[in-house]
């Protein structure tokens, strides 16, 4: 198991269920229901992630690190872009972070392949599990 990914995880989750907290009782109400509506995307999107990380710290016991850290490091920097932009826009509404979330997307979707091929190069050995 990959302690430290399990620690950024746990960190991450703590982060998603503070930033879900005040977007349902303190952004309604400084903020309109479109906004407080992405906010909320970004917390899901997080969580999900989160997850995924979660699902890489406990595949290195049987998968190939160097697959898994190339995941992680973009399923970690997927979520600092896609949702860390969605929640700077619900709060600033400034259109130039725009451009960013589509980036974040796209590194989410490498972590997945990433994840992916991990599994296919070599796939877990259920006799040790």
């Amino acid at each position: 198991m990959n302690h430290r990914l399990l620690f950024i995880a746990a960190i991450s989750g703590f982060i998603a269920v503070a930033l879900g907290a005040f977007g349902a009782h303190g952004l309604k109400n400084i903020a309109s229901a479109e906004m407080v509506s992405i906010f909320k995307l970004a917390v899901e999107y997080q969580f999900y992630h989160t997850f995924a990380l979660v699902s890489l710290a406990f595949a290195a016991q049987w998968l190939s690190t160097k697959w898994l850290n190339w995941s992680a490091g973009f399923f970690i920097v997927g979520i600092l872009l896609f949702s860390g932009s969605l929640y700077l826009y619900a709060l600033t509404q400034a259109k130039w972070i725009g451009p960013i979330t589509p980036m974040g997307g796209l590194c989410l979707l490498i972590a997945w392949a990433l994840f992916a091929i991990a599994a296919w190069r070599r796939p877990i050995n259920t006799d040790q599990i």
